[in-house]
């Protein structure tokens, strides 16, 4: 990952000699500031008094004294986490380009993400992808990715977080390969700073974003607030994604040890959407084939028959295979408000409700196979509606004491939570494929069908009191441990679009699983943290949580992770890096063979070596870079023993760097970076192999301060140029199971105009 740029120290102001008055008083921009000592006129004028530091301290080069939410209740910072936790923060979204969340894991060790037209933003760790790699918005977890995640822009973003490895203690269901946690911009104590950005591409997509947040004139009332707009324009013909955000927060502090907040964030989305490029035969596409993108063969999703062996047509990098009428969007509202309660220097209470309503559609083609007999594409019609409300409440007690004179941090919380969700989809595929267009420059054509719905509705009520606690047995030992017990029950009803009702329901069910970890840190040194750590996590076996049917598997999958590591820090804080080594097992895994059949496949096995080093050698040299090896293996399988699941490289590196000339009137940086990734398979029968690819980018932005812009009242403005994919590699970068014989291609090269600036 990359680091952060260096931020230079508040400037010292030498403060003037009190006003000689027997009485000092404290207005409300002193409150919280350190009492000075009266003075008489003939004592001596107090010496010149600095500026207080931030509270906030300076980020290190892996951001690892950042608090990550999502990995702990304790409010430990990644360096002292017991596990595997990166931290990608706006200042590295804004320096590196990260434009969408899925854009984010790009730099993150070990992590692939892809956006699938019916999954976007999903995420590959550890040998685990999809649904088993939660995904959190402010630490609350809405359902599996594969059903709720949306693209969205990083604008409203202060950062993203990533923990590694089964971790249900945190977020309960489907945290089996880890999580990854969006956290909103939060208003910030101090003067009022602002914001405007915005960036052109090559491929037309724009992005325009509005930013600003600190103390109001209320006394105790501090306020953040964004508004981002973008559109995503795909390089295949015709795709794109129009993004809107508002989001806002208000703190409240009422008094010096009770803080009330509230906060809304509005997101839309709507657009075409890029569902994958259908696979061809060498024979057919015969000078046209390339040869780095995929290997071997591939199963027609319509009627079994083996395609081989596999290329990805040349004529077809910029082809959509979608009708012309094609459409997708969201809706979705979130409302958080909540407190925190200092009792007393060692006790504090918080608490935070929230709710959550969303609206989704896809309307489409989506679907696509090479048929050998025609060699035309066969396609499909399909739609689906959602229709999603979730209410919560989470309260956290923290407790600091003291055990027989060794520190000790204790912290339980209460959540209850409820998930409802309707789905209407397309149910008579009474003709499939429902037509078929030409490999190269294809009709469109119109969807052309009357839509027969069938409705399922879910409801998801879970109850679950997690308890944390580190004991620090010496200064340098600590005992870091934690469970979880959960109280989960499902009830799913519905009705067919013929008008009878589906097999086997309704129907409730309920589970109750314990997860837990167990963890501990040595510090023989500053700076030198050694770790171990035992996990677990859950998941439904044989389906996501709202499609298990009483007609599958109800039981739960058991997943368990060892993971040992070291972190360092230099003294000056310039030099870090991170050390893991895992071993993960999860058992009792049901794959799924067809959209109607799953099969017991036993266990999947994961175990790899991760390492991430920064430096900051001189404050202008910033060098960065990470390789994450791994092996993941069904295994106690039938079918596929010993196969690699989908999405999952044996090797992922990357590396950065820049400078900085700091010493011209306008100081400028360059920089790059270099991302490789090994070979995955496009399914669990590994028969299509997606080829290993390196892409590389390259940015320079000019810092222009504000004495010399024509807008007063500016502290400066950045322009940066940025292009992606140098080297404009065709490759295939992620690919959706349910859709065997398809891939996501890679964007090609593209250049980046952007410019911001900030008062």
């Amino acid at each position: 990952m990359s680091a952060q740029t260096s931020q230079p120290l508040n400037p010292v102001i030498v403060a003037p000699p009190p006003p000689k008055s027997n009485v000092t008083r404290r207005g409300p921009e002193t409150r919280g500031a350190p009492k000075r000592v009266q003075r008489t006129a003939r004592q001596v004028p107090p010496k010149p008094v600095p500026v207080p530091v931030p509270a906030t301290p300076a980020p290190t080069p892996l951001n690892s004294n950042v608090v990550a939410g999502s990995a702990s209740h304790l409010g430990l910072t990644a360096y002292q986490m017991p596990a595997s936790v990166e931290v990608v923060s706006q200042p590295q979204m804004q320096e590196q380009g990260y434009r969408t969340t899925t854009e984010t894991a790009q730099g993150a060790v070990g992590v692939l993400s892809g956006d699938a037209g019916g999954a976007p933003a999903g995420f590959s760790m550890r040998g685990f992808t999809g649904s088993q790699v939660n995904v959190l918005y402010n630490g609350i977890w809405i359902g599996p990715q594969a059903i709720t995640s949306r693209v969205m822009d990083t604008a409203n973003l202060q950062q993203v977080e990533y923990l590694k490895g089964p971790s249900s203690i945190m977020s309960g269901l489907g945290a089996i390969g880890g999580a990854v946690n969006f956290v909103s911009n939060q208003p910030a104590t101090g003067p009022i700073r602002s914001e405007l950005d915005g960036s052109i591409d090559s491929l037309g997509t724009y992005r325009t974003h509005f930013g600003s947040g600190g103390s109001t004139n209320i006394s105790g009332l501090d306020y953040r607030f964004d508004i981002s707009s973008s559109k995503v324009n795909s390089f295949i013909d015709g795709d794109y994604e129009n993004l809107n955000n508002v989001s806002g927060q208000l703190n409240y502090r009422l008094t010096d040890s009770f803080k009330v907040f509230g906060a809304i964030d509005y997101k839309r989305d709507d657009g075409h959407v890029y569902w994958g490029t259908p696979l061809t035969t060498t024979t057919f596409s015969g000078p046209f084939s390339t040869h780095s993108v995929v290997a071997g063969s591939a199963i027609n999703t319509f009627d079994g028959s083996v395609i081989a062996p596999v290329t990805v047509d040349s004529r077809t990098l910029t082809t959509s295979y979608n009708v012309a009428d094609n459409s997708i969007g969201a809706h979705e509202l979130w409302l958080r408000g909540g407190f925190e309660w200092n009792v007393n220097e060692d006790i504090t209470i918080k608490n935070q409700a929230y709710d959550y309503g969303a609206k989704r559609h896809w309307f489409d083609s989506e679907t696509y196979a090479f048929n050998t007999g025609t060699s035309l594409i066969d396609r499909d019609r399909f739609f689906v509606n959602h229709k999603q409300q979730v209410i919560g409440d989470n309260t956290d007690l923290i407790w600091n004491s003291s055990f027989y004179g060794m520190e000790n941090r204790f912290v339980t919380q209460l959540s209850v939570s409820r998930n409802e969700i309707q789905f209407a989809q397309e149910q008579n595929p009474d003709d499939y494929p429902f037509d078929s267009v030409t490999v190269v420059n294809p009709d469109p054509g119109l969807y052309s069908m009357t839509p027969e719905p069938g409705i399922r509705n879910s409801r998801l009520d879970d109850a679950a009191i997690t308890v944390e606690d580190r004991l620090k047995i010496t200064p340098i030992l600590a005992l870091i441990g934690g469970v979880r017990v959960d109280d989960l029950s499902l009830s799913r009803d519905g009705i067919n679009f013929d008008g009878t009702l589906p097999a086997g329901q309704p129907f409730t069910t309920t589970w109750n699983p314990v997860s837990y970890r167990a963890a501990a840190t040595l510090e023989p040194v500053k700076g030198l943290m050694f770790y171990g750590m035992y996990a677990t996590a859950y998941d439904p076996a044989a389906a996501g949580i709202f499609s298990v049917t009483p007609g599958t598997s109800l039981e739960l999958t058991s997943a368990r992770i060892f993971e040992t590591g070291v972190k360092a820090l230099s003294d000056d804080k310039r030099a870090e890096f991170t050390f893991a080594a895992y071993d993960i097992q999860l058992k009792n895994v049901y794959v799924a063979l067809t959209n109607a059949v799953s099969t017991l496949a036993g266990e999947v096995h994961t175990q790899g070596v991760e390492l991430a080093a920064a430096v900051r050698p001189v404050d202008n040299v910033k060098i960065w870079g990470n390789v994450a090896v791994t092996q993941s293996r069904y295994g106690d399988f039938d079918v596929w023993t010993g196969n690699t699941p989908s999405n999952i490289a044996p090797i992922i590196i990357n590396a950065g760097a820049s400078y900085r000339f700091d010493n011209w009137r306008w100081p400028v940086e360059v920089g790059g970076s270099v991302h490789h990734v090994g070979q995955r398979y496009l399914f669990e029968d590994d028969l299509t192999a997606m080829l290993p690819y390196t892409t590389a980018d390259l940015f320079a932005f000019v810092d222009i301060p504000g004495r010399d812009l024509w807008w007063q009242g500016v502290e400066k403005m950045r322009v940066t140029f940025r292009v992606r994919n140098i080297t404009n590699t065709v490759y295939a970068v992620w690919s959706d199971p349910g859709y065997p014989d398809q891939v996501y291609l890679g964007a090609p090269r593209t250049f980046e105009l952007s410019a911001s600036a900030k008062w």
